[in-house]
């Protein structure tokens, strides 16, 4: 038996590898050692020293010995060419492919692109061929200065979302003058610049040199000119930010309600760290630390860095001060109307699958005559097994001939005007002294069944069915531009209404107050310029909701 095998498993598994052989060939030694030397003390010192090797103490000690004698060695490549040496084996071996498999498999792994490339980046940085020359750092520092960092960053030429080069000059950060004492600041870190790739710059840095410069008493305005001026590589000379926080991205995702232009934006830091989006776009915010300007970045573009967009308080706080300008040019009925809007500003977002047998209902939204009803009775002829109209509920008694749950659901006015205060309808009205409405649960009781309801409701009853349980996809039928839409309208005399020229004023009116109050709501939006197009546009828009997934407000996938 050998001395480690007496040894706890806890040690032998720790047992540093050269103790381990050195234990191992005194083992071998031991019992000529104990014939050779009859005499105790000789024989005593050797299980002494096997002992003292078997100890955990000292394993300990040379382990640290080893971490201390390898750990500040550079670590250098083999070799610098291993393009140039695998040409050579692939010569040597290219002879030999047709008999021998393990030479021809080899030969197909080396002329592989990825090996190719993987080698070639591999000689690059064995060669040190970096691009642009980053400058040594300066060794003079004065022993009373405090305790201080110096950063080497390469000024981007990254292009941001507008197509244009990303002239921030502080490679993706942004400064300020501290209020009190005039100190130059780093205000934030660009989520995905250059300063947040390196770690080395934090939120609250005090700025002491740049590329050499002393920046103090100076302005921010002076340090950016000093930054623009610079080439390449920007050297900071940073005081610490003691307290930094620990910044963790965000996995928050929005739909933005509002389009916007960082370049017309007065108040924003720094325009050229804004992020322009438009009405729609889904966003990924990846920090939201500052009250009125948060960071992010547009979904599914991780190469692009995150700019600033302003907050949701922030743009609440102009939407209404833009409504109070607004409000004197408004008639009373439509400024009462624009008051009771919510403001729109982002949505929180979550992607809803395709789930089998489920059908999210169909809205179709738009202005009176722009042809929701005609789009509808098409929409409905394609599959009458999948699309569905849904049936209205209504006081007045059965006609000859009408069913209960095929024509209309008959039932009480009591009864109606209960549930209509009780919030269970979706839209009502009266005509002729009886009540027609549709009933919120039928439209459920339609999506349980497999079917896809197509509804044309008032556009006030869109938020009455956004909800977890209906799920609706909102399509808003635009009309054309008024040259075109009296004319389509003309060419189609005989089969709908006639519309009169006040008709048309109206309709295109309508139109903008529609897409000003709800166009947040809308999914998708489709011209009704040519019926026949129209119906094809919209059945496109319905299939790719059975093969994509779809970005719908968080609350409906919980």
């Amino acid at each position: 038996m050998s001395a480690t095998d007496t040894l706890p498993k806890s040690l032998k598994w720790t047992c540093d590898p050269a103790i381990s052989q050195l234990i191992s060939c005194m083992d071998s030694l031991g019992p000529h050692y104990r014939t050779e030397h009859l005499d105790s003390d000789p024989v005593e010192d050797f299980e002494e020293i096997l002992h003292l090797l078997s100890r955990r103490e000292l394993n300990s000690v040379v382990k640290i010995h080893n971490i201390i004698l390898f750990c500040n060695q550079e670590q250098c490549p083999c070799v610098s060419n291993s393009c140039q040496i695998a040409i050579e084996v692939m010569e040597d071996v290219r002879p030999l492919a047709l008999m021998i498999e393990e030479c021809r498999e080899l030969y197909a792994i080396l002329t592989t692109p990825h090996i190719r490339s993987l080698m070639a980046s591999h000689d690059i940085v064995a060669q040190r061929d970096y691009i642009p020359k980053l400058n040594q750092y300066p060794e003079e520092v004065d022993e009373d200065e405090e305790s201080m960092k110096i950063v080497q960053l390469v000024k981007s030429h990254e292009t941001v979302s507008d197509g244009t080069k990303d002239t921030e000059p502080i490679v993706g950060a942004t400064i300020k003058a501290d209020e009190e004492t005039g100190k130059i600041l780093i205000a934030r870190v660009m989520h995905g610049g250059a300063a947040d790739r390196s770690g080395l710059i934090s939120v609250g840095d005090e700025v002491v040199e740049v590329n050499g410069i002393n920046v103090q008493n100076k302005s921010p305005a002076d340090v950016l000119q000093i930054l623009q001026m610079a080439q390449n590589t920007i050297t900071f000379k940073l005081i610490p930010n003691e307290g930094k926080p620990v910044i963790r991205e965000s996995r928050v995702r929005l739909r933005a309600l509002f389009t916007y232009d960082p370049s017309d934006d007065t108040f924003i830091p720094c325009k050229e760290a804004g992020l322009s989006f438009v009405k729609g776009e889904v966003l990924h915010i990846v920090s939201q630390d500052d009250q009125f300007w948060w960071q992010a970045r547009k979904e599914n573009d991780r190469n692009m860095r995150a700019g600033l967009i302003p907050s949701r308080v922030l743009q609440e706080k102009r939407v209404l001060r833009m409504r109070d300008e607004m409000m004197s040019n408004q008639n009373s009925e439509e400024s009462e109307d624009f008051d009771r809007e919510e403001i729109p500003t982002y949505e929180d977002v979550a992607r809803l699958f395709p789930r089998p047998g489920f059908f999210r209902p169909i809205i179709l939204i738009g202005p009176n005559g722009v042809g929701r009803h005609e789009l509808k009775k098409r929409l409905l002829a394609i599959d009458l097994t999948r699309f569905s109209s849904v049936i209205p509920h209504t006081s007045r008694p059965p006609k000859m001939g009408e069913i209960h749950g095929m024509d209309y659901y008959f039932d009480t006015r009591s009864k109606m005007l209960a549930d209509i205060a009780s919030g269970l309808y979706l839209e009502h009205g009266e005509f002729k002294g009886n009540i027609y409405g549709t009933r919120i649960t039928t439209i459920i009781e339609h999506i349980e069944k497999g079917l896809q309801p197509v509804l044309i409701p008032h556009y006030q009853g869109l938020k009455v069915l956004r909800t977890q349980e209906i799920k609706p996809f909102t399509i808003y039928v635009k009309p054309p531009e008024r040259t075109r839409l009296i004319l389509s309208r003309k060419e189609t005399i005989g089969t709908s209404k006639s519309f009169t020229e006040s008709d048309f004023d109206e309709m295109i009116l309508q139109d903008k107050r529609l897409e000003f109050h709800y166009g947040h709501l809308f999914d998708v939006t489709v011209v009704n310029d040519d019926i026949d197009v129209a119906v094809e546009s919209i059945s496109r828009e319905i299939s790719r909701l059975d093969q994509d997934a779809q970005w719908v407000p968080s609350t409906w996938v919980q």
